[in-house]
């Protein structure tokens, strides 16, 4: 992973988007590292969120446990059978660009405008060529980048858009694989989202103790670049039910109540503590996203997160330098996702650059969802 970072390209954001991306500490002594002060930045209110009225899920008919995983979680989730599309795709890591196209306009054209997220049922393919599947579904395929990966990729306008009908509005549908290492622990991970809804709305009483949102520092300075973009430590702001740990991979500490956790190393040690339901992990490296790896070959494979716990996380594909905008932003997953936003929308909110990330999990987890009004009996 080379250690150049990108600019911020001029012209290529709304300002505010801008802000969000620059480093947000404020030097005290030029001569220390260590004497700087961290914010948070400011971000726009966020409005609604997918729901499973909107999701729309695509099944491979031709792999096993697509069929498995996409109809467990068409019943556990009450997706409608008009949003459930059937292709047919090979059993490989990457589809070739005939074969996108063609899964693209099935997508398009076979699924109702009132579809806003896609969910993929399957573990491969996760690839086209060196963009990842769920950018180019979501925001078209990007052949020219295959030419120079490090290069900076087309800016998401998702990160731009406040509201939860992305596919009506601006032409996009953010995507997410319901990837695991076999059926069961795929079905454990659906459980564990839907187990999250609403578990840490606001009520009138405070939690006993806070869901806490790990950020993880590491000695590793191509793959710690995120660590300038780190929240301080505390609470997050107007959110009673949760708060930043900032820690160092070295020394990690048993972990309580983890709803989030970044880090950036190739191979992360094995986290020691407690996930909450629909807790979100990743870690900066090049290849956490070639989901074909086992757990012993190279760099961590991102589907190691979901095998220990968590619910969603994000890796790519193909090298992409260690250009933060590749990458989720701290401060906007956790800020998003204490909005109330699902765990889809939340990841593909926090990263500029998604072009070569492939983002896994259960889409619709959504801890900090108002649950819904219950049902009036007659």
């Amino acid at each position: 992973m080379a250690r150049r970072l990108a600019g911020a390209g001029a012209g290529l954001w709304l300002a505010l988007t801008l802000s969000i991306w620059a480093a947000p500490v404020q030097a005290q002594d030029a001569t220390s590292a260590a004497a700087v002060e961290s914010r948070w930045v400011r971000l726009p209110t966020l409005y609604g969120r997918i729901t499973a009225r909107e999701l729309g899920l695509v099944i491979n008919t031709a792999d096993p446990y697509s069929v498995a995983v996409g109809e467990y979680y068409a019943r556990r989730r009450a997706i409608p059978s008009a949003n459930i599309l059937r292709v047919e795709l090979p059993l490989r890591p990457s589809l070739s660009r005939e074969e996108f196209a063609a899964l693209d306009e099935a997508v398009r054209s076979r699924l109702p405008d009132s579809v806003q997220g896609l969910a993929l049922a399957w573990v491969q393919p996760y690839a086209v060529e060196c963009n990842s599947l769920t950018s180019a579904l979501a925001m078209g395929l990007q052949p020219g980048l295959c030419a120079q990966s490090c290069a900076a990729t087309r800016p998401s306008p998702y990160m731009s858009y406040s509201g939860s009908r992305p596919w009506s509005v601006i032409g996009l549908r953010p995507a997410m694989q319901l990837a695991a290492r076999s059926v069961a622990s795929a079905q454990a991970m659906i459980e564990r989202g839907i187990a999250a809804d609403g578990q840490l709305a606001e009520r009138p009483e405070r939690p006993a103790e806070p869901a806490r949102a790990y950020l993880a520092s590491t000695p590793d300075a191509a793959r710690n670049v995120r660590e300038r973009l780190f929240p301080p430590a505390g609470p997050v702001p107007g959110v009673a039910a949760l708060e930043v740990v900032r820690v160092r991979s070295e020394a990690l500490p048993p972990l309580r109540r983890t709803l989030v956790y970044e880090t950036g190393l190739a191979r992360p040690a094995p986290m020691v503590g407690e996930w909450l339901p629909g807790a979100l992990a990743d870690h900066l490296t090049s290849f956490g996203g070639q989901l074909e790896h086992g757990p012993g070959d190279g760099q961590m494979n991102v589907l190691d997160w979901l095998e220990s716990g968590a619910t969603a996380s994000y890796g790519t594909v193909s090298e992409p330098c260690n250009h933060v905008q590749k990458f989720p932003h701290p401060q906007v997953l956790i800020r998003s996702y204490a909005q109330g936003l699902s765990a889809l929308e939340a990841y593909w909110r926090s990263v500029a650059w998604p072009a070569q990330g492939v983002f896994v999990g259960e889409p619709l987890a959504a801890p900090f969802a108002a649950p819904p009004a219950s049902a009036s009996t007659p």
